[in-house]
């Protein structure tokens, strides 16, 4: 059945509903009723039911005036408040807390200056799924105010959520350059970006066992790293109310002056390691023997310079040739440096080069290579002599690849395997330090002219990684992530160099996962669930109309990703 338009000579064309039938060779139509007297759009849409197509065309009906990238948003928006991060950071809403969890958000999308959030997250649904359409820079820098006065409660909360009595916390510190002059945190110190000439601003972060980062706290850039330490130790035991935990840092942080700060409260223990001069004294004293790593690459001795203590020395055949590749490479530089400052030197026979210029000029080696110690030189006026001191290299290259972990736990609560893995673990501190610092959610440069500011954007920051933690768990098996590495950490042999499970080998070889889906960086995964967007549109017929939204379809990929999250249905 059909609709059939004939055409009369003399008078308008009849409308006809017919069937159609085949007898041989011959169709044969007959006519089933008359509808010329129809309104020609009732015709049409009779044409399109017989047909079986849609009534209406959709875009006949209305209009895309704009698509706007929404499923990135909704990913971290949803993981936001699926972490019940937005009820931690306010108990209430209010708009101070929406431009917040906006902001970590935004941070986590397109990490930019406050200004340039007000503008972008206009781009996305952001600001419209958080409410922060109209708001302005002002705005945003009274909402990181009003987060600044709230940052112990909420470390608190989070403290009570991940830290729990008896449990490891790890704590590193870090610094970032600062692009001014008006901040007072701004100082001339040590600086970990590699950036000279600026001054810097420290800040360290206390995380949990699992390396989440828990609380943070910012320091003038000239403050020295184990100083900050003591500060921790109030907060671990009077803001969070917590007696016993072990506390893990690197051995620049944890020196035997703070150590004995430690030491004060009998319920704080420790993890840490020697440096190479202790590590020194403990062989030149019998402690530690070589050939204890004859037969194992870990073991547990004492020293009357380490009262209560437990040391743990490991062997890593591979961190061995590593030091020793290096320190060779070092030293064929420096002598690389010295041979051609020694030609130099002879070739100034008319005006000889003085003792004082030429030392002026070993010492630039120096400081570029840092084994002057490996050297023996000879300056006078008009002359230089230079040779390795190969007693000094042969007798460092014997501590090459051995370590000494120290800890205040007795054997019954920590075994030595474990105070070497839970040491080891602080290299999630230095993955968060990497992540605040690198792309994802750049920490750097600090511009912030005030020292309020300052603290509430490294605050800020530091709660946008704690989302992307999670959203790095979860998504583990889209991501380049080993998801076995937790479990492994707990069984793996301590001291030999860590090995990607096979799991993830295949998974970065194929670069698809085993159901054939693409797997992502961090950064590519959020723009890849951008490319879901929300359509806005209108009727064609009545442009007065309001507005409607509709989501497109998400794809095999992203649905995966919203299952994993815990966010499906999609919304």
């Amino acid at each position: 059945m059909y609709v059939d338009v004939v055409p009369n000579r003399n008078s308008p064309p009849a409308t006809l509903i017919r069937e159609s039938r085949r007898e041989g060779k011959i169709t044969k139509k007959r006519t089933v009723a008359n509808i010329s007297h129809w309104p020609s759009h009732k015709v049409e849409a009779l044409r399109r039911l017989l047909r079986d197509e849609a009534l209406f065309a959709p875009d006949e009906i209305f209009s895309i005036e704009r698509s706007i990238p929404h499923g990135h948003v909704a990913a971290v928006l949803g993981t936001i408040r699926k972490l019940g991060l937005d009820t931690l950071i306010g108990s209430k809403p209010c708009r101070e807390r929406d431009l917040v969890v906006a902001m970590i958000a935004e941070r986590l999308i397109h990490p930019c200056s406050k200004l340039a959030t007000t503008r972008l997250w206009h781009a996305t649904t952001l600001a419209g799924e958080t409410g922060a359409a109209d708001a302005d820079e002002n705005d945003l820098y009274a909402a990181m105010d009003w987060l600044l006065e709230r940052q112990e409660r909420i470390e608190k909360k989070l403290a009570a959520r991940h830290l729990a009595e008896g449990g490891l916390v790890m704590y590193d510190v870090t610094s970032s350059y600062y692009e001014g002059h008006t901040c007072p945190l701004a100082q001339r110190g040590h600086s970990r970006d590699g950036k000279k000439g600026k001054p810097i601003i420290v800040y360290g972060a206390l995380c949990d066992g699992e390396g989440r980062p828990v609380a943070v706290e910012v320091y003038p850039g000239n403050t020295g790293d184990p100083t900050t330490l003591p500060d921790q130790v109030e907060k671990l035991r009077d803001r969070f109310s917590l007696t016993r935990v072990v506390l893990a840092g690197d051995r620049g942080l944890l020196t035997q002056t703070q150590i004995d700060t430690l030491k004060a409260h009998p319920g704080l223990g420790w993890i840490s390691a020697l440096r190479s001069q202790a590590i020194r004294a403990l062989v030149d004293s019998g402690r530690l023997q070589l050939t204890l790593f004859d037969e194992r690459n870990l073991a547990q001795i004492t020293s009357p310079d380490f009262p209560g203590e437990r040391l743990v020395a490991c062997y890593n055949p591979a961190l061995a040739a590593e030091r020793r590749a290096r320190r060779e490479a070092l030293l064929a530089a420096t002598e690389k440096e010295l041979r051609a400052l020694a030609a130099q030197v002879a070739r100034r026979t008319r005006t000889p080069m003085t003792a004082a210029q030429i030392g002026e000029k070993a010492g630039r080696v120096d400081n570029r290579f840092k084994v002057a110690k490996h050297f023996e030189l000879t300056i006078g006026d008009g002359s230089f002599r230079f040779a390795r001191r190969e007693a000094n290299i042969a007798r460092e290259a014997e501590l090459d690849g051995i370590y000494v972990i120290r800890t205040s736990e007795p054997a019954e609560r920590l075994s030595g395997e474990d105070a070497v893995r839970n040491y080891k673990r602080l290299s999630q501190v230095e993955q968060a330090f990497r992540t605040l610092k690198g792309l994802d959610l750049l920490v750097r440069p600090i511009h912030h002219r005030t020292e309020e500011h300052v603290r509430a954007h490294i605050f800020l920051c530091t709660l946008a990684y704690y989302v992307e933690w999670h959203i790095r768990k979860a998504l583990a098996p889209v991501l380049f992530e080993d998801e076995e590495l937790d479990a492994n950490r707990l069984s793996r042999d301590p001291v030999r160099p860590a090995k990607p499970s096979e799991t993830v080998r295949r998974k970065k070889s194929a670069k698809h996962t085993p159901d054939g889906l693409p797997v992502h960086s961090f950064d590519t995964l959020l723009s890849e669930l951008g490319t879901q967007c929300r359509n806005q549109c209108r009727m064609k017929n009545d442009p007065d109309s309001p507005a409607f939204f509709q989501n497109t379809q998400p794809t095999t990929f992203q649905l995966r990703v919203f299952q994993l999250l815990g966010l499906c249905p999609v919304t």
